[in-house]
């Protein structure tokens, strides 16, 4: 979507998304335009009904004038029913549209991106400000196109039956402007403050629901009850001062109506007794002016409700204009036949914290390179380097010699497995979670795949093989269990590159061997590089890179770094494997 933060808010939303409905919403407008303009034709119709029917005894005129009073409910009833109906199919076509492009430009945004907004600000932004949205501008628009014809009907009737009353009556309208603008903008600073407010709550509520092992075993229950208790206290102020903030603009009307009409009683009721007037003229004026209270009032509230309204699109068209940081090529150049991975004088930092330092190591193609090093080293960053999830800000990585920078990033993380510690499993199928989406996979292809990674080995203990749950997070698996879901999905996906992050440092014994088995069929004729805390797991490894403070301190194999006595030496002793 296009970029376009020199435009009014609303502005952007009828250009790319109501625009498209114009014909069904001119037809709502002419259906407003009937509901409305009743009320002007019904409170014009009082006067025949007093003057020519109860006054004058026109019995003839009864059954007329009362039918056209039906006739005139009968219009607005279809008129209101109609309407709304395609109103709202517009306004949740338009709000769903809307959370899909928000979703679409959210996805493609940059890992510090994600680190700065947490996922509950992040779904308040895609959800509640949208449903707010959707919300408000149905009710301005419905509210708006036909109480605003209501009110020119009525005024119009009000005006043929005496100019003088009818200016008496608004008098008192100026006062509304200062009072009014003041609180408007009161109600959008408490907007803005009560999105943010429930952006901390959802964060807030998310931490808690994927938190909940550990919270239960720390005994956190008490603690998050009290934090969630706080932001939910700071959620009801700003709530309360925004419904406080609405409900003064209606009471501001309520007083200059109230005046208006205390103003007509005093100047239009002596030239009723004087006879100047009839019954008629003073009871069509009556009804509307008295029709009229309630469009004013209900007019008055959506100034409020605007405010709330352009707090949340604001908020909106404030993430769909920020743009990702990394950015890539357009056309993906040919893909080399060897796939080494270059790291050429790297120097990557996170804010202002230096992780990679002028790094350099190759690790060839269709060969396995472990990274080791204590935390903190820089082998996570290497990977997030390579994915293009960070930009060094000096130096170069390479893929068979190109610059990583001149792939698109779909091409470039299409030549990518990774498998993980934290493997990451929907609350999908088994199955699903295994092709995610793909629809070009076939049985056997699947069953190659899940023997290869010896899914199949615990499917008979599941009540619906492939096709059973795997779970929030892949809860209904166990952690090896996962690991070999995870390990069949990069199977299938069948990359030149694979990235194994501590796939196994989570697991016991027995499945450490089954997934370590996976995971060498696997890394055969591909380009491998692996992080391992457990230096057991890349004994075999074609090359073992120590990394220091983000450089290449050592490389060699396993038995050259330990005969080299220097940091993997005393990393091995560390993990009681110095005597192998």
């Amino acid at each position: 979507m296009t970029s376009e933060p020199q435009r009014h808010p609303f502005a952007r939303l009828w250009r790319s998304y109501l625009r498209k409905h114009l014909p069904w919403l001119i037809f709502a407008a002419i259906l407003m335009i009937i509901e409305g303009s009743t009320l002007g034709a019904l409170s014009y119709m009082l006067e025949p009904m007093f003057d020519e029917v109860f006054v004058a005894g026109r019995s003839d005129l009864v059954f007329w004038v009362g039918l056209g009073i039906f006739g005139l409910f009968a219009a607005r009833a279809f008129a209101g029913v109609t309407q709304r109906i395609i109103m709202a199919s517009v306004s949740f076509r338009t709000s769903s549209a809307l959370q899909e492009d928000l979703l679409a430009h959210t996805l493609n945004l940059d890992n510090a991106f994600y680190q700065a907004n947490p996922p509950g600000v992040l779904i308040e932004r895609v959800q509640g400000d949208v449903l707010a949205i959707q919300h408000t501008w149905n009710t301005l628009i419905l509210g708006a196109g036909r109480d605003t014809i209501a009110l020119i009907s009525l005024m119009i009737v009000a005006i043929l039956v005496d100019p003088m009353w009818t200016l008496v009556a608004v008098i008192g309208a100026p006062l509304l402007m200062v009072p009014s603008l003041i609180v408007q903008r009161y109600i959008r600073k408490k907007s803005f403050a009560l999105r943010d407010i429930a952006g901390r709550r959802t964060t807030r509520l998310d931490e808690i629901f994927h938190g909940i092992t550990p919270i239960k075993l720390n005994t956190m229950e008490a603690y998050q009850k009290s934090r969630f208790r706080s932001v939910t206290a700071e959620h009801i102020t700003a709530s309360v001062k925004t419904q406080a903030g609405n409900a003064t603009i209606p009471g501001i009307v309520d007083l200059s109506v109230g005046f208006g009409f205390f103003a007509v009683m005093l100047y239009g009721g002596q030239q009723i007794i004087l006879g100047e007037k009839t019954i008629g003229e003073f009871m069509s004026f009556f009804a509307a002016m008295a029709l009229a209270f309630q469009p004013i009032r209900r007019l008055a509230n959506l100034a409020g409700m605007y405010q709330i309204m352009m707090a949340s699109l604001t908020r909106i068209y404030g993430l769909l204009d920020t743009q990702p940081t990394i950015t890539a090529a357009v056309k993906a150049p040919a893909t080399p036949a060897a796939l080494d991975v270059q790291f050429d004088d790297v120097n990557l930092s996170y804010a202002d914290t230096p992780v990679l330092r002028g790094l350099n190591f190759t690790a060839p193609a269709g060969k396995t390179t472990a990274l080791v090093g204590l935390s903190g080293a820089g082998k996570s960053t290497v990977f997030n380097a390579l994915t293009r999830l960070a930009d060094p800000q000096s130096g170069t990585v390479r893929l068979g010699g190109e610059d990583i920078r001149n792939w698109p990033l779909e091409n470039l993380r299409s030549l990518i497995s990774v498998v993980s510690q934290e493997t990451l499993l929907f609350d999908e199928s088994l199955r699903e979670n295994i092709l995610v989406g793909r629809t070009d996979v076939t049985e056997d292809q699947i069953a190659a795949a899940i023997e290869a990674a010896h899914v199949s080995d615990f499917l008979a203990d599941l009540p619906n093989g492939l096709d059973s749950p795997a779970g929030p997070r892949g809860s209904n698996l166990s952690g090896g269990q996962r690991q070999r879901v995870a390990i069949a999905r990069a199977i299938l996906r069948d990359t030149p590159i694979l990235l194994l992050d501590e796939a196994t440092s989570a697991l016991d014994t027995k499945s450490e061997a089954l997934v370590q088995a996976a995971l060498e069929r696997l890394s055969a004729n591909r380009t491998t590089l692996v992080i391992a805390h457990r230096l057991s797991t890349i004994r075999a490894a074609d090359q073992i890179l120590v990394l220091s403070e983000g450089r290449v301190a050592e490389r060699g194999t396993h038995d050259e770094l330990l005969s080299k006595g220097g940091l993997y030496t005393q990393l091995s002793a560390l993990q009681f494997d110095s005597q192998d």
